[in-house]
């Protein structure tokens, strides 16, 4: 029955689908490896200094407000002081209405125009085998306030404290903090303190109506992103580093962007009605800051061969099918078959293949590892073809197959805008071609089956021998 070329195909067919199994296996194997890989650059980023976002900056000012409580108070008798009861033994009160002061919610103003220069240099981490790549940055800004519409924001009953404004700056983290951390006030220098409830910096700075222009230079430590939030009613910022591969991120990617090897120079103008946030408000805005207003760039590192390796695994049943039917349409039908554990075997090295990409890629990077990888299994399944399979020289037409193969598979990992159109096309020439060599195939080997003295000529005439 194995004979039979239909049967084949289904065997052959089922063992390529039972080579789902390994590359289940390969891929967990892989994954592991990447979230290591991920834990590892979280650790030391996170030693470092972690990733940045520069939120601010801002002015809170204080409000109180006069409010009429009522209260109430025992009653004694004027005579001889004791405190009246009720016959039930119950003291007697009475009440009364009295003005105090509270704290009312504090008014937060946002830049009128705000003017920002980030200039980072970066350098490269190990830690075992990974790299991670951080940063060292410079912030300098240029801020001014319009306090002209203040007054609109408060009720009859409540009082701006001016003297005991505070300039707010918010980062991510305080011991990122490195280097220069200086503000002025029209040339006067503020005293800069770290926030006591969270991660930032703050200055009393008296009266902000004797102000008209605020500069703050501030150094800090980072990694894996850098942000800044869009805080003024008109934003220009810009961004310059020697990294080469920067990834523009945010809710506002740059006006203008320079990128080379020797790093990027970037730019935003960004107005205030392209962000819902209040100039004046109540509510502390630095949340909605962050999450609708926020601008920069991931420091991305374009060597992830863990997710080509992957998609390599997702697309290995393919490959491994496809070299399969290489083999079944090669193999003699007049001789011995390929054996399904040979199928096995070469399936198993095929999924092999990626563990030996993946480990030869953390030392010499993808493209060398590729290399080394897809020779090492295309020579080893060659020779196979050669001495294990018997197939002569249709084994020259297996490697011409695989290098094909992993030629396109190469092109599939590297270049995304292309996978599904060189996946896809190599699918439908695959099945073209399998049509064509299959053309005059006898499915069901009943031609094979038949004896010379099963079959009846019908020219032969029947001979009656007379005595």
């Amino acid at each position: 029955m194995f004979k039979s070329k239909g049967f084949r195909f289904f065997v052959v067919g089922f063992m390529a689908l039972l080579m789902a199994i390994p590359l289940i296996f390969v891929s967990e194997i892989v994954n592991d490896r990447a979230n290591y890989n991920r834990q590892t650059i979280q650790s030391l980023s996170k030693e470092w200094g972690g990733a940045q976002t520069l939120n601010g900056p801002m002015l809170q000012i204080p409000v109180t407000k006069r409010v009429k409580v009522t209260r109430k108070k025992s009653i004694k008798d004027p005579l001889t002081g004791i405190v009246k009861t009720t016959d039930k033994g119950e003291v007697i009160y009475e009440e009364f209405e009295e003005e105090i002061t509270q704290h009312s919610n504090p008014i937060y103003v946002l830049p009128e125009i705000f003017n920002q220069s980030i200039n980072t240099t970066t350098e490269i981490r190990k830690r075992g085998i990974f790299n991670v790549p951080v940063y060292r940055a410079n912030s300098e800004q240029k801020i001014t306030y319009d306090l002209s519409e203040l007054s609109r924001h408060v009720k009859s009953n409540e009082t701006i404290h001016w003297d005991k404004t505070t300039f707010i700056l918010g980062v991510s983290q305080n011991k990122a903090l490195r280097g220069a951390a200086n503000l002025t006030l029209d040339g006067k220098v503020a005293k800069l303190e770290p926030r006591n409830t969270t991660a930032g910096l703050y200055a009393e700075i008296g009266d902000p109506r004797k102000v008209k222009q605020y500069e703050m230079t501030l150094g800090f430590l980072g990694a894996q992103h850098l942000y800044t939030t869009a805080a003024g009613r008109e934003n220009t910022v810009s961004m310059m580093s020697d990294w080469p591969h920067p990834s523009f991120a945010g809710a506002f990617l740059p006006d203008q962007r320079d990128i080379s090897d020797a790093g990027f120079n970037a730019s935003w103008e960004i107005p205030h009605f392209a962000r819902s946030v209040a100039q004046i408000s109540r509510e502390n805005p630095e949340k909605k800051l962050s999450q609708t207003a926020t601008l920069g760039l991931q420091f991305y590192q374009p060597n992830d061969f863990y997710q080509k390796a992957y998609r390599a695994g997702q697309y290995g049943l393919m490959f491994i099918a496809l070299t399969f039917l290489t083999i079944l349409l090669l193999e003699k039908t007049d001789g011995r078959p390929v054996h399904p554990i040979q199928y096995v075997l070469i399936g198993l090295v095929q999924a092999v293949f990626v563990l030996l990409m993946v480990s030869f890629a953390e030392q010499i990077g993808f493209n060398a590892a590729y290399i080394v990888a897809s020779f090492a299994t295309i020579t080893l399944l060659t020779l196979y073809a050669i001495v294990g399979l018997k197939l002569g020289n249709s084994s020259w037409i297996v490697c011409a197959a695989l290098s094909a193969l992993y030629a396109v598979l190469f092109l599939i990992l590297t270049s995304v805008d292309y996978a599904l159109l060189a996946g896809s096309s190599l699918c439908f020439l695959a099945i073209a071609g399998t049509m064509l060599a299959t053309r005059n195939e006898d499915w069901y080997g009943r031609i094979a089956d038949l004896t010379p003295t099963t079959i009846k000529n019908p020219f032969q005439k029947t001979v009656t021998e007379k005595t």
